[in-house]
């Protein structure tokens, strides 16, 4: 079985009774939504996780189960000044608990600083992985200083024409009143 499809179908009770975090490297194709939206996809291009499960007294009878999640990669994006590829870097840190039902992680989702999983026999890891990469993508990629100077196209002859000298607005007021005089 390969590293993604054991990632795939974790039991995370099992993974915080154990205490070794699990380490992996899944090429970026794998993540069909994540490599949709990246400009391109080399053939290597990857991304590196770690997650590691633990059990923290709970407000319940029984410990709850927490999830730490560490990736990091970079992906090719495209510049919004240049349009030019930029690459952009991309890291979650992130914790979760998990509850028994949606209705608690709804009840408890406003009050809680971490975030909140359903516990589930089978956890699908990279899935959660996927959406906090996918979040943690720039709104508007762009380069700290892009290697070609964007060109202006649309409005430059606007622009030029609007170098010239102005008719003055009253002007064009005063010929009216003339006109209707």
């Amino acid at each position: 079985m390969s590293q993604f499809n054991q990632a795939s179908r974790l039991n995370m009770q099992a993974l915080a009774l154990e205490g070794v975090p699990l380490t992996g490297t899944t090429l970026l194709q794998d993540m069909e939504r994540l490599a949709h939206e990246v400009q391109v996809v080399q053939p290597d291009s990857c991304v590196n996780w770690q997650a590691s499960a633990e059990l923290r007294p709970g407000s319940g009878a029984e410990d709850d189960v927490w999830l730490h999640l560490q990736a990091k990669t970079s992906v090719a994006l495209i510049c919004q000044r240049c349009m030019a590829t930029v690459a952009a870097p991309l890291e979650v840190d992130q914790w979760y608990r998990f509850v028994a039902t949606e209705e608690i992680a709804m009840a408890e989702d406003d009050e809680s600083e971490e975030d909140l999983l359903v516990m589930e026999p089978q956890f699908d890891l990279l899935a959660v992985l996927e959406d906090e990469l996918l979040m943690a993508l720039p709104l508007v990629p762009m380069h700290d200083e892009c290697p070609v100077p964007p060109v202006l196209r649309a409005g430059d002859e606007e622009l030029s024409a609007e170098t010239g000298e102005k008719p003055n607005p009253f002007a064009v007021l005063s010929g009216l009143k003339k006109k209707n005089e």
